[in-house]
Parts: structure tokens; sequence; C-alpha cells
């Protein structure tokens, strides 16, 4: 088995710009047969979809309303859904005193909002048995995130949800993917040079390579970083060595960070 782009019909959220963009941009050259730039900077949206004879639309995937009618006029103009990629995100540095406005704006971001597409494209994908879910999660959601407890804890939810649509789903035709990348340039990332992560990080099109073959693998876990998985094997096998060295890299990150 493999999923392949071309004749497809795919949406990406978060498609006006990093890695959304790149994977529009990707199903576009892969020759899907439609792709629907969805992103709440409608305009942006707008700018990459003429770009690829793509849709736009402007979307806020933290509202299920937003979602419903995303899947619904794809669907009333394609006929259906083939691949739907939940890949909107953001990144806001945070400790546990954080908002608890500001851990519900991550939390319908980064979880809710997959588990609205969920409930938007499953029920035709299941009624014909056959359709694809790609989750953009993070290495964050495998291993953690130095900086900001809410995306550690979202990113960590939303692979948890992924795990489970697949388990439950997968025996009816229901493909899934959650891909799972460390540090990627995109404007999040380069706004801050000084990020630990800048260090072995990738392009937005290589993440859409790994994008393209782990799909074509349909492959669970896409991992644009291969050394990550090694990392989650090392946290899965001792526990507290890995929180103890966790501890150990934060220290010296935060060292480095106040001398800059």
């Amino acid at each position: 088995m493999s999923m392949r782009i071309e004749n497809k019909v795919c949406v990406v959220t978060g498609g006006a710009n990093g890695i959304g963009e790149a994977l529009a941009r990707r199903f576009h050259a892969e020759k899907a047969r439609a792709v629907v730039v969805a992103d709440l900077d409608g305009a942006r949206a707008e700018k990459v979809a003429a770009e690829i004879g793509g849709v736009a639309m402007r979307v806020d995937v933290g509202r299920e309303e937003e979602m419903q009618k995303l899947v619904k006029e794809t669907t009333d103009r394609f006929g259906q859904i083939d691949l739907f990629c939940s890949n909107a995100g953001i990144f806001i540095e945070a400790d546990v005193f954080t908002s608890n406005d500001m851990f519900a704006k991550m939390r319908d971001i980064h979880v809710m909002a997959h588990l609205y597409a969920a409930r938007a494209v499953l029920p035709a994908m299941l009624e014909r048995g056959d359709g694809y879910l790609l989750q953009t999660v993070s290495a964050a959601g495998l291993i953690t995130s130095l900086e900001s407890v809410t995306y550690a804890m979202t990113k960590h939810a939303a692979l948890a949800l992924a795990e489970w649509i697949s388990m439950t789903y997968g025996d009816r035709g229901i493909k899934v993917s959650a891909l799972c990348p460390q540090g990627v340039r995109t404007n999040m990332l380069m706004q801050d040079p000084d990020n630990f992560l800048m260090e072995g990080s990738v392009s937005v099109e290589q993440v859409a390579d790994a994008v393209i073959e782990g799909l074509g693998d349909e492959r669970f876990l896409i991992l644009p970083h291969p050394e990550v998985a090694e990392y989650f094997r090392r946290k899965s096998a001792d526990y507290d060595r890995w929180l103890r060295g966790m501890r150990r890299f934060r220290a010296e990150v935060q060292q480095k960070r106040a001398k800059v």
C-alpha cells in the first residue's frame, strides 16, 4: 500500500506560511487534483493558492463551526477530501504560571483543531472506507519543549489523538500520520537565531520531502530529523535518566541564552 498525491484532494490548514505553505506547494507539484489552502491569514492564503492554482479559505482552526464549513465547502466543490493536513500551530514561551487564556489558546490550535478536523472529515471517509489524516505534531510531542509547557502539553495531546484515531479506525481504511519535526527554518524559528534548535535545523522543503516519503509508506511517525527516534528511545528506556539529562541540558541552554 502507498499513498500517492496525484489526483487527490488535499486540504492544508496553516497553509499560508512555513511547513503548511511548503506542503501546499509540494502537493501541487505532485499533481494533486485540488489543494485547499486554509489559514487565519486569509490574504496570504489567497496569494499562495493563486500561485499554485489552488483554493484559499480564511479559517480559524480553533472554531469548530469554521472547520465544519471548510470541510463542507471543499466536499461540495470537489466531491471528497482525500488528505486532510491539520497543520496550523503557534509557539509561545510559557511556564506553569502562564495565564489560563494562553493555555486555552494553545489547546484550541494544537489539540481541538485536530479533533474538529477529524469530526468533520471522518464520517465521509469511513463511509467510503478510505481517507488520510496528516497531523503536524512536532518532536515536542514525543520528547518535550524546553521553553514552553503549553507547547509540550498540547503537542503530547495531539500525538495521543493521532494514535487513538489510527488505533480505532485504521482497520476501516483510515490512515494517520503524525509529522514530528524538530528545528525547521520557518519564520517562527528564524526570529530567534540563537535558539538551540537552529543547529541541525531543516528547511520547509526538506520537511515536505519527508512528508511525501512518509505518506508513500503510509508511516505513522514522519520524522524529518531521524535522530528524534533515538531521543524517544532513550526517553522510554530510562525515564529518570532522561529527566536528569534534560535538566542539565535545559540549564546549559538557559546559561548560553543569558550570555547572548
